[in-house]
């Protein structure tokens, strides 16, 4: 059997009470002396448990120093060794305690050192290990919604034509427009991003096309606009559907002719730089309505990627918690170890209105705010949010009974090709009853429903059974 591979740090080459590797029976031992070559290693993957070897006070607030990498590595359980008068210091019983799966004091024994090893391996191997799959390490997931996503950008990057990205809020569009932008030619240039909906309408004009000095009162100087900055790059304008409409028709001149004029200016001024917009709302809906240009929606629209929404992928949904709990866990300076399984299934069933974006603020208060050892549905402030959409799912047993009444009446009249007669029949009940069944149902003996599953008024009054 393969030896499995352990990490040592010990900032004492020369000083370690495990210099003989053949005593290790069963592990290769790598060892470092400082925080990058150990992170560098942790990085490779290649290990599951690592030491270290704290020998006095100094060398314990040097690893607390470092505490961020214990925190961030993944994958990977810690066992510390320990002089024995070091766990007379609160602090560093608090680190060890948080930290670390197992401790023990010098002299080691061997023995119990081995067996402590073996269980610590058992145990990072039940670790998640989040799966960043990507080169740029900006879009994460394993879903086939995230690779068919990652498969359009490959294939659009290098098309250095306009993209509109569609998909609800907090679901990753600006990411995905950094990641057409990274695998593009234009990679070198500027990403600039600007959010439409943020930007006051009484400056946006000059906040996108820039101005010239003197240009209105509080105009001291020359302002370089966002689109000019995004010369040689990419310019991503999200929510481009609260783009005032006056300033929609300056858009669309900078698309078709590649040049802006600032506000205040009389030249016009040649700017090659792509523009990716993206959307939550139906542009289409907001061109009836007057508020979009339709001739902007198809410069825009050349070529399009949707974002799939997270409840459309709940396969990554504990791949991106991990990544977050990752994260955010050093900053949070809380003995975290993860969440606890009663979570990881209420974040399976949670609907997840605010996306990607919502999964990420909720793991980030929640380990601010847990008490525990392990993130529960109650940090995540989700297990009232899931007791209401379970109720608001329910319906009572009389629009049980409605619903499976007027499904009958549907039924019937569909087998009896529209035959009031021959469906009061198959139901067993007289011509007479059917009939004011199909008025209670507002429905006529040549009705056709085309969901028996139609949803029944919540007000739907009291009704005879079929057999009355």
């Amino acid at each position: 059997m393969e030896d499995r591979k352990l990490l040592c740090i010990n900032r004492r080459p020369g000083d370690c009470p495990l210099r003989n590797a053949d005593e290790l029976s069963g592990w290769q031992a790598t060892r470092v002396d400082d925080a990058s070559s150990a992170s560098a290693l942790i990085a490779t993957g290649e290990f599951q448990v690592g030491i270290a070897l704290i020998h006095d006070l100094e060398e314990a607030l040097w690893f607390q120093h470092i505490e961020e990498l214990f925190a961030r590595a993944s994958g990977i359980e810690w066992v510390a060794i320990v002089a024995p008068g070091l766990l007379e210091n609160d602090a560093v019983r608090d680190f060890i305690a948080g930290h670390f799966l197992d401790f023990h004091t010098l002299p080691v024994q061997l023995e119990r050192l081995l067996f402590s090893l073996g269980h610590t391996g058992g145990m990072a191997s039940l670790l998640p290990v989040t799966e960043q799959l990507y080169e740029q390490g900006n879009i994460i997931g394993t879903s086939a919604e995230i690779q068919a996503l990652v498969s359009d950008i490959d294939k659009i990057a290098g098309v250095d034509v306009p993209v509109l990205i569609t998909g609800e809020t907090g679901t990753g569009k600006e990411l995905s427009a950094k990641e057409i932008h990274c695998k593009s030619d234009r990679q070198a240039g500027p990403f600039v991003a600007v959010n439409c909906a943020e930007l006051p309408p009484t400056l946006i004009h000059a906040e996108l096309f820039g101005y010239e000095k003197g240009a209105f009162t509080g105009a001291r100087k020359r302002k370089i606009g966002y689109l000019e900055q995004a010369g040689g790059g990419t310019i991503f304008l999200d929510e481009i559907g609260d783009l005032p409409i006056d300033l929609q028709m300056l858009l669309l001149r900078f698309l078709h002719e590649k040049t802006i004029r600032r506000v205040g200016g009389v030249d016009d001024i040649p700017v090659d730089a792509r523009v990716i917009a993206a959307t939550h709302v139906d542009l289409p809906a907001a061109v009836r309505e007057g508020r979009f240009r339709e001739d902007l929606i198809h410069r825009l629209d050349v070529l399009r990627i949707h974002v799939p929404e997270l409840r459309e992928r709940k396969a990554d949904i504990t791949t991106l918690a991990n990544h977050f709990f990752k994260r955010f866990s050093a900053e949070a300076g809380r003995n975290v170890r993860g969440f606890s399984r009663a979570a990881q299934q209420a974040m399976q069933q949670y609907h997840w209105p605010g996306n990607v974006r919502e999964l990420m603020n909720r793991i980030r208060r929640a380990l601010v705010m847990c008490d525990g050892r392990m993130i529960t549905a109650n940090d995540l402030g989700i297990t009232r949010k899931l007791s209401l959409a379970r109720g608001a799912d329910l319906e009572t047993l009389e629009q049980a009974r409605l619903r499976a009444e007027r499904g009958a009446i549907n039924a019937a009249l569909q087998h009896a090709d529209g035959s009031a007669l021959q469906a009061a029949d198959h139901l067993g009940i007289s011509r007479a009853t059917f009939y004011r069944l199909l008025e209670k149902h507002g429905l006529t003996a040549s009705s056709r429903l085309k969901n028996t599953d139609d949803a029944i008024p919540s007000d739907a009054g009291n009704s005879n059974a079929l057999s009355a």
